[in-house]
């Protein structure tokens, strides 16, 4: 296919770290967050990415709380594409426990490790760095430990690209032929409010820009890379900048949702997934199905399928 005719893989983002104080909308039950996506499914989501209502649950409490959501969207479409985030623990191996017996259970299909380390941190009210921020850690190892835990199970990866040096590390395993089947990379632009939308003017990695966007797109070209790739802006409004229609006419695929959006007004996911459907639509490519999702990305067919 040409990348005018590609389908749009268009994934939403459910909660995350945003409360109802951010966004009223947002799911904070186990109810909500099915029926939210459910409903984002319909409207033309194939990648569905939730966080479950309590944070830090040991892993096979999380693995059962994230079947109860998973399974109930896979009875309407087994084709859909669901996510959990990372789980809590003192290493790789327990914050990844969790995707190893969701994937036993044939509750997920894509594995994931953000590929790199990097400083996460929020503005005081008179916009000060806040001392309290922390360094978010991934090293080497634990990208290892989770492509390894992707072959042995045969998931695909998802790769997060806070920072042009993480796009570099998923590149190093892409040239050693370690990544499995269906890998992709999603490149997460710092919105002015970063990823914790606290405060403005302390966020992280590139700014929502073409330019920016040209520079990942560089990164592959120069590899011969041809990974599917995302966009996102966290901590402000994919569609507010010229990412969104940038990345449709380069032939890449969309993140929205609430675990990502701040803006000026506060739409439901739903709305959120409507929005980039109809931008998919403007700019003349269709929007994926999950089907359609999974053989774009090049995920293997569900055995028995």
């Amino acid at each position: 296919m040409s990348e005018g005719t590609t389908p749009v893989v268009i994934e939403v983002a459910l909660n995350g770290t945003t409360g109802p104080g951010r966004n009223p909308t947002v799911p904070v039950t186990t109810e909500a967050i099915v029926e939210q996506g459910l409903a984002c499914l319909a409207a033309g989501a194939s990648v569905l990415h939730t966080h479950l209502p309590v944070h830090g649950r040991p892993p096979e409490q999380a693995a059962t709380e994230y079947r109860a959501i998973f399974e109930a969207w896979l009875a309407v479409d087994p084709d859909v594409l669901v996510m959990p985030t990372l789980g809590h623990g003192p290493t790789v191996v327990e914050k990844l426990r969790h995707v190893e017996l969701l994937a036993e259970a044939g509750a997920a299909r894509i594995g994931f490790i953000d590929p790199g380390t990097m400083l996460l941190g929020w503005a005081e009210p008179d916009g000060t760095p806040s001392p309290d921020s922390f360094v978010y850690v991934n090293t080497f190892g634990d990208m290892s430990y989770a492509i390894d835990q992707a072959q042995r199970l045969g998931l695909a990866l998802h790769f997060a690209i806070f920072e042009p040096g993480f796009l570099r590390n998923v590149l190093s395993y892409w040239r050693l032929g370690r990544l499995t089947p269906g890998s992709f990379v999603k490149f997460y632009f710092g919105g002015d409010s970063g990823y914790m939308a606290r405060g403005h003017g302390v966020t992280f990695g590139l700014p929502p820009t073409k330019l920016a966007l040209e520079a990942y797109l560089e990164m592959l070209a120069l590899e011969g890379c041809e990974l599917p790739w995302f966009s996102a802006v966290v901590g402000g409004d994919l569609a507010a900048t010229p990412i969104a229609r940038e990345t449709l006419r380069r032939g890449g695929h969309l993140r929205v949702g609430l675990e990502d959006h701040l803006g000026a007004s506060t739409p439901s996911n739903l709305e959120l997934v409507r929005q980039a459907a109809a931008l998919c639509a403007e700019e003349g490519r269709p929007v994926a199905t999950p089907a359609q999702a999974c053989a774009v990305l090049g995920i293997p067919a569900r055995i028995g399928a």
